[in-house]
């Protein structure tokens, strides 16, 4: 199992950097288009860039749908690698004997 674990480490700490921009890229947009629209009495059609830059539309129509797709598909395997190496890690501090 530890040979398993050392893979997924090396595959998380592999994917992190390729994956980290495009989904900041995502959350930032997502988050501001929402709370400038919202608390800061823009309209639809003055924050919609921001919409554009989150929905991965600059790309055009041929690629958007797999930045969408790539994106939600990085974001899944970080949280399942990275909430699989923290379940490790808590296991084997509380199977260690205190002293």
């Amino acid at each position: 199992m530890s040979t398993l674990l050392a893979h997924v480490r090396r595959w998380h700490a592999a994917a992190a950097p390729i994956v980290l921009t495009p989904l900041l890229l995502t959350v930032c947009t997502g988050m501001a288009y929402r709370l400038l629209k919202d608390w800061g009495g823009l309209e639809r059609d003055q924050v919609h860039w921001l919409m554009v830059l989150h929905e991965g539309e600059w790309l055009g129509p041929a690629a958007e749908p797999l930045y969408v797709l790539l994106n939600g598909l990085g974001l899944i395997w970080m949280l399942s690698t990275g909430a699989l190496l923290l379940s490790q890690r808590w296991r084997r501090k509380t199977s260690e004997p205190e002293g």
